[in-house]
């Protein structure tokens, strides 16, 4: 605003400069006409004769040999005030002369006119030069008004800003007392519907992100630690033994057993690395696959303990990683053959497209692995799998696995723009592989 003003003035000041240079030159040439006009019948004489009061100027007519002839009484005895000459064909010229004639430190305007008679004679007219800022008050006018236009502004703008920034202390506030108590608690959503309510909004979503993770490696920090805790436990319990009884130990046994535990220690190793992985979205070159070609071709290379029922639709195409999704299936089927007491039923289908889930607009590839063994986890079903949920009985020795499968299948699953979910199942447990149908080549 400072600026706009300044400028402004600059403006103003300069157009009033140029209004009141361009009178005062039409003055001094309507004083040096009436000269040169008594000039041309041959009326003047030194010093100059009075002329109207509105016109009185230092005037001085210089002859064709360049010397002052006549002048006005305040430049009697002084040299010509200027030496321009207007150019032809024009008749007279102005220019601004300091000094010179007229006093240290002063500046006029001066006319220069051309006369014929007996040869060129030149009348020279002089008014006040008018300095830039053209008048003292105007001056003081413009800089006043500046200083109190953009105090004015200052003060609007920074009443608005702190009015229109106010809802933003109360979000800040806000999210200083949930640091200070729960990620639970959400920022209160304004009425209008303006940047501020899209900032609360963006903020409730970001808190219910926090929360989720919060959650998230709350359970997966514990169930880590237990599966973590049970192969190291029994190593330490066999050592114990070994050192209070050596002569009772045999050494193979202690060694394989050791070993045995050692392994579960690597694989559950290996699945934290591959959830890493997973969580960077390290994902391998996708293509086009059939689904149902895809988990036949897992199931043949299988040795089932179970009896497999298949039920695959050909035609259900998806765009994804061959290995990680082979992986997830296989996780999927050992999962269902250790719960299941006689068969397992895997199936393949497409389902129409979702318009709630922008995801599945193109319609669902749906996988579906159920177990006939008892219900999971005792009623641990769910819509969604969340990543650190696992079945009860998941967590002995005797199942030979980390326990972490779920929570990497249901990463693969994410990865691929889908989903992995608990279906309501009357026994055992229905798993649910939900992925976008590609798009038609």
């Amino acid at each position: 605003m400072f600026v706009l003003c300044v400028l402004f003035s600059v403006a103003l000041m300069s157009a009033l400069h140029r209004v009141s240079t361009h009178d005062l030159v039409r003055e001094a040439t309507a004083a040096g006409d009436l000269i040169a006009y008594r000039l041309d019948r041959g009326e003047i004489g030194n010093p100059l004769p009075s002329i109207p009061p509105s016109l009185i100027r230092p005037i001085q007519v210089v002859d064709p040999a360049g010397k002052v002839v006549a002048a006005t009484a305040d430049l009697q005895g002084k040299p010509p005030m200027a030496r321009f000459l207007p150019k032809a064909p024009r008749r007279s010229a102005s220019g601004v002369v300091c000094d010179h004639v007229f006093g240290a430190g002063k500046c006029e305007i001066v006319v220069a006119q051309q006369v014929y008679r007996d040869g060129t004679w030149t009348v020279y007219s002089a008014v006040p030069a008018v300095p830039f800022y053209v008048y003292p008050g105007l001056l003081a006018l413009l800089t006043g008004g500046t200083v109190v236009a953009t105090a004015s502004v200052v003060c609007g703008v920074h009443r608005i800003v702190r009015r229109s920034l106010r809802p933003v202390d109360s979000i800040s506030a806000q999210l200083d007392e949930i640091h200070k108590t729960s990620l639970g608690r959400r920022i209160r959503v304004f009425i209008a519907k303006d940047e501020i309510r899209r900032l609360a909004e963006s903020v409730n979503y970001t808190l219910d992100r926090l929360e989720s993770a919060y959650e998230e490696l709350r359970r997966f920090t514990a169930d880590a630690s237990h599966e973590l805790r049970s192969p190291i436990t029994a190593i330490r319990a066999q050592m114990e033994c070994a050192l209070l009884a050596p002569e009772d130990i045999d050494v193979n046994a202690l060694v394989r057993d050791v070993l045995r535990s050692l392994d579960r220690l690597q694989v559950i190793a290996a699945d934290l690395l591959t959830l890493t992985r997973l969580d960077e979205a390290a994902m391998g070159e996708r293509e086009r696959l059939d689904l149902a070609e895809l988990v036949a071709a897992l199931l043949d290379a299988r040795r089932p303990t179970r009896a497999i029922v298949r039920r695959l639709a050909s035609g259900v195409t998806v765009v994804g990683d061959r290995a990680r999704l082979g992986q997830l299936v296989t996780s999927v089927l050992d999962n269902a053959e250790r719960r299941a007491e006689r068969r397992v039923t895997v199936a393949v289908r497409r389902e129409d497209a979702d318009d709630g889930d922008p995801r599945f607009r193109a319609g669902i590839a749906v996988l579906e692995v159920l177990n006939d063994g008892a219900v999971a986890g005792g009623g641990h079903g769910e819509p969604s799998v969340s990543r650190l949920i696992r079945l009860d009985s998941a967590r002995g020795g005797s199942t030979g696995g980390a326990g972490l499968w779920l929570p990497i299948a249901r990463q693969i699953a994410e990865c691929h723009g889908g989903a992995l979910v608990v279906a309501d199942s009357p026994r055992g447990a229905s798993f649910l592989l939900l992925l976008p149908l590609a798009s038609p080549v």
